[in-house]
């Protein structure tokens, strides 16, 4: 069966709210066992070398749900690994935001620190990845997002299936009721086809 995994956002953590809530659904659903999600690493080829780790065994039958930064990483792995990426708010183009937090940065969750340096514009870049098999994804994202550019996104993943909604945050206001048509992406046997 298919696994979920949830990867969250930049200085954020599997504490975050849409990471509790989709641990919550997942539990709910009687379907723990098919969920993970796991703490990112903030160096970009930490998080790169995690990444291959915990996806290359479950050989694409897997999706996901990537949140800012996280759907930066998921478009990553997706194309290293197969699978399908639900991204809720991604970052497109990380690398030319990261300058702005250089220097001890604050876990928004856990408190802990971590120092951004001027090496992670580039690392980030070696990570980024078109989408070729578009039917693999899913775009969500809120016209409000106050952090990133929504329209960034809807270029990046131009040709894949998009919902874009108006107002909400980068937070995603109301992200717990698409955890079933969600489920319903990651685990459609139309895409399975295609693995």
């Amino acid at each position: 069966m298919t696994t979920l995994i949830y990867l969250h956002g930049f200085l954020s953590s599997p504490l975050s709210q849409k990471a509790q809530e989709t641990t919550a659904w997942m539990a709910e659903q009687g379907l723990a066992a098919h969920y993970l999600c796991p703490t990112i690493p903030m160096e970009p080829t930490a998080a790169s070398a995690m990444l291959t780790d915990l996806l290359a065994p479950l050989h694409g039958d897997f999706c996901l749900v990537g949140s800012s930064l996280g759907g930066f990483f998921a478009t990553w792995a997706v194309e290293q690994f197969g699978g399908r990426a639900v991204l809720i708010n991604p970052a497109v183009r990380p690398y030319t935001l990261i300058n702005q937090y250089l220097g001890e940065q604050e876990n928004y969750q856990t408190g802990e620190i971590h120092f951004i340096d001027a090496s992670f514009a580039d690392k980030l870049c070696q990570l980024e990845a078109r989408p070729s098999d578009l039917s693999r994804y899913w775009l969500l994202a809120q016209t409000g997002d106050e952090v990133l550019d929504y329209r960034d996104a809807v270029d990046w993943y131009a040709g894949c299936q998009q919902t874009i909604l108006p107002g909400g945050d980068h937070g995603f206001i109301g992200y717990s009721e698409w955890l079933a048509p969600i489920w319903a992406f990651a685990t459609a046997t139309h895409l399975k086809s295609s693995e």
